[in-house]
């Protein structure tokens, strides 16, 4: 069974409202509880929506799951708050136990991808209770950086490093916002260089079609890029937060997914996942993957996922 689910197949998709603090959260809610078989929330990253797991939603609920995608605090028919400060890690980790006690679900399997996987990551630590597995796709698990992680940044990969170079409000937001769809079809790191060239868009990935760019495009036109760089902008803020972590381990049953041309992996390795996660279940590399796996690669994407939570749930 093919795993492509069109735009208007997502858009059949009931939505709720959670509130978690002074945000409101949109949540497409899919699927129906069985028994032993927990909820999933899969959460999105940075420039992505919700939309970006059309293709897992409907696999994972055929499986017998709940299935819960929020669009993250920033992001599409969610809020976005103006101050940079509400989104450090642990807030966007509330965000994800407000949806559990909204739905009165006492955990969940909880999958990310990009900066959905560092928010997971940091949920399993923060409140194990709540994540009954987690999964995490292109970024990998860390032990805590030994200091403050923009200057290190800057020092080893320069200003022009596309985490650094967001780091100036307003700078990048503006970049980004010139021409969207530039923006989410570049085939490069986003970066001061390359939002000084005057250059058209390229042609978009051969797993996006025109109807699901346009989606994208529509959205971000509309929203901005603000809210996702702020979850930038909080990486030293984050640094300080979660220091009575530092000495906690990933116990829950595990899973990691990856591309083997994710460009994400020449600059955080995986060497911290023996340390960090002590129920391994899965490393993938997906052969000549990229970055946007759960929409380029749906298939294995989705095998994956439902091995993982067949032997977890």
């Amino acid at each position: 069974m093919s795993t492509h689910v069109t735009l208007a197949e997502w858009e059949s998709v009931a939505t709720r409202e959670v509130t978690s603090g002074d945000v409101t959260l949109r949540v497409f809610d899919h699927g129906d509880e069985r028994p032993g078989k927990p909820p999933v929330v899969l959460c999105h990253g940075f420039p992505e929506l919700a939309f970006s797991w059309r293709h897992q939603l409907f696999a994972l609920a055929r499986a017998g799951h709940r299935v819960l995608v929020p669009d993250m605090r920033g992001f599409g028919g969610s809020s976005r708050p103006a101050d940079v400060d509400a989104y450090d890690v642990l807030t966007l980790c509330g965000d994800l136990t407000a949806i559990l006690d909204d739905v009165g679900a006492d955990d969940a399997v909880f999958v990310g991808h990009d900066w959905g996987a560092a928010v997971v990551w940091q949920l399993a630590l923060a409140h194990p209770e709540r994540v009954r597995a987690v999964a995490g796709m292109s970024v990998p698990v860390a032990r805590r950086a030994p200091a403050p992680p923009i200057p290190i940044l800057r020092k080893r990969l320069g200003d022009d490093f596309y985490m650094v170079w967001f780091q100036e409000p307003g700078v990048a937001d503006a970049a980004l916002g010139r021409d969207v769809r530039r923006t989410l079809v570049a085939k490069e790191i986003w970066s001061a260089q390359w939002a000084g060239r005057d250059e058209a868009p390229t042609s978009p990935p051969p797993w996006l079609d025109a109807e699901e760019l346009a989606y994208y495009v529509d959205t971000f036109e509309r929203t901005g890029f603000t809210g996702g760089l702020n979850y930038y902008r909080n990486l030293d803020h984050n640094w300080e937060l979660t220091e009575h972590l530092a000495d906690r381990r990933i116990t829950q049953p595990s899973l990691f997914i990856t591309g083997s041309k994710d460009p994400v992996g020449q600059f955080m390795p995986t060497k911290d996942h023996d340390l960090m996660l002590t129920d391994q279940r899965g490393h993938l590399v997906v052969d000549g993957a990229g970055h946007w796996i759960q929409q380029q690669r749906p298939d294995e994407v989705n095998a994956a996922l439902l091995e993982f939570l067949s032997a977890v749930g």
